[in-house]
Order: structure tokens, then C-alpha cells, then sequence
């Protein structure tokens, strides 16, 4: 069996889902895979930024992470999504990612590929669910298989029994949160390398 190739790219403003992407890393080199971590370009006009002193110490934070590029996209067997959500969907330095990855999905380069997702959000209810069910609807449009994490494994209800995917109130990833999103990271890793036999 090949090694998985796992690509997880990420999106942090304040720094809650660079520490979830690094644990899936970590998580997913520990389960046997190669792992490229990658981050979302920034959007957002720098002049925004830096006129927030904690979004702008974690952009300076993560420079020396590359950015997701499609070429990444193509390489990869597997991928682990992390990014917060914004009013209940990705946010659109995501959405700006997907919006281009047009060209590879067209020659069919997504095609069951396995996909998993985490988010966080100011509060429990600020649409982590409803962000990792918009989200898991482009990846039925490119075809790849969606690895939720379900209810397989204990610590996904001690981090607070989301099944779509590991979910965070910002600010706030705990060791229950670090156990849940090394399952999550197992399990994509472990269903990659039996679809990309």
C-alpha cells in the first residue's frame, strides 16, 4: 500500500486553526502519511489587518508556512480543510481557493479523493455545523468522498460530539479538542490509502 499523501490547507485568523492544522499534521505523519501543510492566501486587504495587532501577529506568525496552490491540490490523495467560519459558511479567502480549483476538477483530478473538515467559531452556535455542510457540498461536486468523523470514536463526543467534523470555540482547542482532531486525522488517512490503491 503507497504512502497517503495528505494536503491540509488551513485558514487562521487569531491563531485557534493553525493549532488544530499543526495537530492534524502531526496527527496524520503519526498514522503514516506524507503531509503537506498549507495555508490560505489572505484576502483581506493588508491595511485590515494590520489594523487588528492579533490578526496581524498571526499572519506574521504563519510566513513561514507555503501557500495552498493547486498544484498541492493535485498531489495530494487526501485532504483535512480547517478554516473558521464566517456567518455560518467558509470564509472567503477559502471560498476565493475553491472558486479557482475549476480547472483541475474539470479533468477530474478531485475524483475520489477523501476530504475532511474542521472549523471554529466565536461561540458553539456560531454555524460550525452549518459551515462544514456547505462546505462538504463542493466536495460532492468534485466527486472525492467526505470522511467525517461521525461518532467512530469516544473523543469526538468528550470534544463536544460534533460528527461532521472536529469544531471549536475559537480560542478555546483543549486536549479533548487535540485528541478528537488526531482520530479525525487517522481516519483520513486510513480510508485515503484504501481509495488510493
Amino acid at each position: 500500500m503507497a504512502q497517503p499523501k495528505i494536503v491540509i490547507p488551513f485558514y487562521s485568523t487569531y491563531g485557534t486553526n493553525h493549532a488544530v492544522a499543526l495537530e492534524a499534521a502531526k496527527a496524520a505523519e503519526a498514522a503514516g502519511a506524507e503531509v503537506r501543510l498549507r495555508r490560505f492566501a489572505e484576502t483581506a486587504p493588508m491595511a485590515v489587518v494590520e489594523g487588528q495587532e492579533a490578526w496581524k501577529a498571526q499572519y506574521d506568525k504563519m510566513q513561514d508556512i507555503p501557500e495552498v496552490t493547486l498544484d498541492d491540490m493535485d498531489w495530494g490523495d487526501g485532504y483535512y480543510f480547517i478554516f473558521p467560519t464566517r456567518y455560518g459558511s467558509a470564509p472567503s479567502q477559502v471560498r476565493s481557493f475553491i472558486d479557482m480549483m475549476g480547472g483541475i476538477w474539470n479533468e477530474g483530478k478531485l475524483v475520489n479523493k477523501a476530504v475532511t473538515a474542521s472549523t471554529s467559531a466565536g461561540n458553539v452556535h456560531g454555524g460550525q455545523e452549518s459551515t462544514l455542510l456547505s462546505f462538504y457540498f463542493s466536495v460532492m461536486h468534485w466527486g472525492s468522498v467526505i470522511v467525517a468523523p461521525g461518532y467512530t470514536d469516544g473523543s469526538i463526543f468528550e470534544a463536544g460530539g460534533n460528527p461532521y467534523g472536529y469544531s471549536a470555540k475559537a480560542g478555546e482547542f483543549d486536549e479533548a479538542g487535540k485528541a478528537a482532531v488526531a482520530h479525525q486525522a487517522k481516519r483520513l488517512v486510513e480510508i485515503t490509502a484504501k481509495l488510493a490503491v
